[in-house]
């Protein structure tokens, strides 16, 4: 099941949950408020039903039900939203790749290396990222992330992926120009916009644990980066234990696990965006995410 958020024409709806079938999109937050599908509170975003109990199972067993067809429309009308809004924790993974590792000649780690990034960096699918104007080395990382379906502390390996509700593309945009002189990653990372994630989330039933799905960065075209995700050196089950040791992770908490090889400025010679560079991340049975650069003036 892919489900995203999409900007009603509505003032009075705003964004609204719906889930893609076919070439439609299901208004799902309208299916319920007409009753079409019985769900215990109404629903605007995606984030409402992380935060229900079994919330992407009631969708599930209504959803085929050709009634809530009433409430589709062409996908190609849909103006999306990002798939999570407001997560109280956006999370990186570092050098979660031996490939990565190896071109930035960084030992590779005997643990995840996480780090924080602030919510408000998130951008949407076709959302421009935005140069700023106190760089110059502004590059991409293509990153499958995992969405939270439901909190925990102390979560074993075993049981983690019972708390994964599914998976969504995100681009993890850094000003390699901070990431020299700052001891932390947090400003290279949190500029407006540096995340952009979507264009949808796609439940865990469809994906497992996210293994074995190809993932490719292209710059106008080019293909800068292309591997698979069954290289990750520490895989989701592992990350969602790790992390859940040291915080207790919530519904609706994004982690985004690392990017492969082949980011600008590892290269030789060093390449970086550049406004009017069009940006896709591929991610295999989830879809591509397209964002555009555009400069801060």
């Amino acid at each position: 099941m892919k489900l995203l958020n999409f900007r009603s024409r509505s003032k009075e709806h705003g964004i609204q949950l719906g889930c893609l079938e076919g070439e439609r999109c299901i208004d799902l937050s309208r299916a319920i408020r007409d009753g079409l599908i019985r769900f215990p509170r109404q629903v605007s975003t995606l984030e409402d039903v992380l935060h229900t109990d079994d919330g992407i199972a009631r969708l599930q067993d209504q959803v085929s039900g050709t009634d809530v067809l009433e409430c589709s429309f062409p996908f190609a009308e849909a103006k999306l939203a990002a798939p999570v809004l407001n997560p109280q924790k956006l999370i990186g993974i570092g050098f979660n790749y031996r490939d990565h590792a190896e071109e930035t000649r960084t030992p590779l780690p005997k643990e995840p290396l996480f780090f924080a990034m602030y919510a408000s960096a998130i951008a949407a699918h076709l959302d421009p990222i935005v140069k700023p104007s106190v760089t110059d080395m502004l590059d991409y990382e293509a990153e499958l992330a995992f969405v939270m379906g439901k909190g925990g502390r102390n979560i074993s390996t075993r049981s983690a992926l019972d708390h994964v509700a599914g998976y969504t593309i995100f681009n993890d945009v850094s000003a390699r120009n901070f990431q020299s002189s700052d001891s932390q990653w947090l400003r290279v990372k949190s500029f407006d916009t540096f995340g952009p994630m979507g264009p949808w989330m796609v439940t865990r039933d469809q994906l497992g644990d996210g293994s074995g799905l190809d993932i490719q960065c292209r710059v106008n075209g080019e293909v800068r980066q292309n591997s698979n995700t069954r290289h990750l050196i520490f895989n989701v089950p592992y990350i969602v234990s790790y992390i859940s040791r040291v915080m207790t992770l919530q519904p609706g908490d994004v982690v985004s696990t690392g990017t492969p090889s082949g980011v600008g400025f590892a290269r030789n010679p060093q390449v970086f965006l550049k406004a009017g560079d069009v940006v896709e991340v591929e991610i295999g049975r989830i879809g591509i995410l397209q964002n555009t650069v555009v400069d801060e003036s």
